[in-house]
């Protein structure tokens, strides 16, 4: 019966509605005070229900929730016969919880919209060749699928065959489509606009990107920030509070209608659902606009971030360097650069990818005993030899001396803003390459919205020499530029940064960024990195798109806000009630809980805002 009645809620408020229309028509048309009076007690009783059974499960769990101060306040106003409150109060406060849930179902459209971009079949091929229609929890990774026209991308993949044009706005927030051919990486839940292609999947189910992002993002809705559940603590306290004023009251003035007036305005709504539907706003924002903010508590620190610290490649640059300049110290150096390919083939470092790629076909050899020498590069058996491939401080480590030539030639190439690999064979240097990336289109325009949103310190560190770093720091303009930095020295700067009092976020997208991710108060990856970087991290960039970086910081300031005036909104609105009880006459209950009913749709239509957030466009 209680399960009925709650699911008859909407339908109650609507009957309530028309018994109190018929009861002021009877009393002031018709005159008719009897049939008033049994329509307003009608309304009332049918308008109590459902309030009184959620007071009762609030108290099963010893909660004294609003439900219970509303149920009080028109079981009082029956006693004292004021049926034209207790019909008014119940149904404003039914239609109220109307207007919420309504209001509340726009704020999580973002999110369901997520949802419902969900691939649910594809076009599986089977061993006959044919394709065939199948759920999409059917297909396994290395599975080969047929993508159409219109038709979602049903999981992560690789282009095997055809092309097209995507629609990636489910995973980056942008809805310009991105062009697709043999060896291109597609994700699930975006859509293919035009074209045909065959893909082989390499992640499904809840493993794709797209999988990741949903539920991420559910996380992030169901976390709660030091504020709410300071709320939490406030109004578990604030509603008994509440009915013993109200009690006290009774037993002073012995006025029961000053008494029930005072249950009805203390009642704390606004409070509680200003900070949530803040946070699910700002949070919806951010996933629809290719942005992953983990929680209100992340929105919170977010928001107050003073420093930000960038890792140099693939984050400030494009990560897709290429070779600009070589220099050799052998007469042979054939059997060297086989060596090199050799070496450089077993990584999937960027600068090891432009060296294959430079070097093209040749002759290569098995590579044995490898040791990858984090931030310094790779030491391995070559056909004999002992091979280091790295920067000037492995040739250091492996003790390679250098030549007067080589000293210049490597002062020379990091002047040029190159990024160092040295070849030495059993410690012998014989090939010193330099390596350039070029920075990201934009980040500049950028870095100085970052400023303007109240970052003081923009730094850079890097495992790349410090000449490199120091020309990226000049064009872009940054605050401080760290190079020869390895994964601990980046995590050790962080620490020193948080002892000078800063509150530090750092930009990464490498496993080697991992302990700086989360190490900084604010961790944010660019979402085409590692798995490692992503989970570690507190916000994520939806491909690896840095303009996303200014408006999440945007964001997180503007949900912070919003949070801090629903508070304003709530507490000033409640002060303002019990204020005019004591010190106004036009003050009753109708009015008291029209008003409260009025400041939660404030707080919800305020924090709906954020749905529309959008950073102002420089001028």
């Amino acid at each position: 019966m209680q399960k009925y009645i709650l699911g008859k809620k909407n339908h109650i408020t609507v009957v309530s509605a028309a018994l109190i229309i018929i009861g002021f028509t009877s009393e002031l048309v018709f005159h008719q005070e009897q049939a008033a009076m049994w329509s307003l007690i009608l309304a009332s009783v049918l308008g109590v229900a459902p309030i009184a059974i959620q007071a009762y499960q609030a108290l099963k769990v010893k909660v004294v929730s609003i439900d219970v101060l509303v149920t009080l306040a028109v079981i009082g106003a029956f006693f004292i016969k004021n049926f034209e409150e207790s019909a008014i109060v119940t149904f404003l406060f039914l239609f109220g919880a109307y207007l919420e849930q309504r209001t509340l179902q726009k704020t999580r459209s973002a999110i369901k919209e997520l949802t419902q971009m969900a691939p649910e079949s594809a076009l599986k091929q089977v061993e006959s060749g044919e394709f065939e229609e199948v759920d999409v929890d059917d297909v396994d990774v290395g599975d080969t699928l047929l993508v159409k026209t219109g038709a979602k991308v049903p999981v992560d993949g690789t282009v095997i065959s055809g092309e097209g044009y995507i629609n990636e706005a489910s995973i980056t927030g942008e809805a310009v489509p991105v062009g697709k051919k043999k060896g291109s990486q597609v994700f699930a839940g975006t859509i293919l606009e035009n074209g045909t292609m065959q893909i082989v999947a390499d992640r499904v189910g809840e493993d794709t990107t797209f999988g990741r992002i949903i539920e991420l993002v559910e996380e992030a809705q169901d976390s709660k920030s030091e504020a709410e559940r300071f709320i939490d603590r406030f109004s578990k306290y604030y509603t008994p509070a509440v009915l013993v004023l109200s009690l006290l009251v009774w037993l002073v003035s012995r006025n029961i209608e000053l008494a029930i007036t005072i249950l009805v305005l203390g009642c704390p709504g606004a409070l509680v659902i200003g900070v949530p539907v803040s946070n699910v706003a700002g949070i919806g924002n951010g996933a629809r606009h290719g942005v992953l903010l983990k929680g209100s508590e992340v929105i919170h620190d977010f928001s107050r971030v003073d420093t930000i610290v960038f890792d140099k490649t693939g984050t400030l640059t494009v990560g897709n360097p290429t070779v600009a300049d070589t220099q050799y110290y052998v007469s042979d150096i054939q059997q060297t650069l086989g060596y090199l390919s050799s070496v450089e083939r077993e990584s999937d470092h960027p600068l090891a990818k432009a060296i294959v790629q430079h070097l093209g076909v040749l002759d290569t050899y098995t590579v044995q005993r490898t040791n990858v020498v984090a931030g310094g590069g790779i030491v391995a058996e070559v056909d004999g030899h002992r091979v280091a491939v790295g920067n000037v401080g492995l040739m250091e480590q492996e003790k390679v001396v250098f030549s007067e030539k080589a000293l210049r030639d490597i002062a020379r190439f990091e002047a040029s803003g190159n990024s160092l690999v040295l070849t030495a064979v059993d410690g012998e240097l014989q090939i010193l390459m330099g390596i350039r990336d070029q920075i990201r289109e934009g980040v500049k325009v950028h870095l100085r919205k970052l400023k303007r949103l109240g970052v003081k310190h923009l730094v850079v560190l890097s495992g790349d020499n410090q000449g490199t770093v120091d020309l990226v720091s000049k064009e872009l303009g940054l605050t401080e530029a760290h190079g020869h930095m390895l994964p601990q020295d980046k995590a050790s700067y962080i620490k020193k940064l948080q002892a000078e009092g800063r509150t530090v976020a750092f930009v990464g997208d490498g496993v080697n960024d991992s302990p700086s991710l989360a190490l900084a108060h604010i961790g944010i990856a660019m979402g085409s990195g590692t798995d490692v970087a992503i989970e570690t991290s507190d916000v994520v960039l939806m491909n690896s798109d840095f303009s996303r970086l200014p408006h999440a910081l945007g964001l997180a300031k503007a949900t912070a806000n919003n949070m801090r005036q629903n508070i304003a909104i709530a507490v000033g609105v409640v002060l303002v009630l019990l204020a005019s009880v004591f010190f106004s006459e036009w003050m009753n209950m109708s009015i008291g809980m029209l008003v409260h009913e009025a400041s939660i749709l404030v707080v919800i239509l305020n924090g709906m805002r954020l749905l529309r957030f959008q950073l102002r466009k420089e001028r």
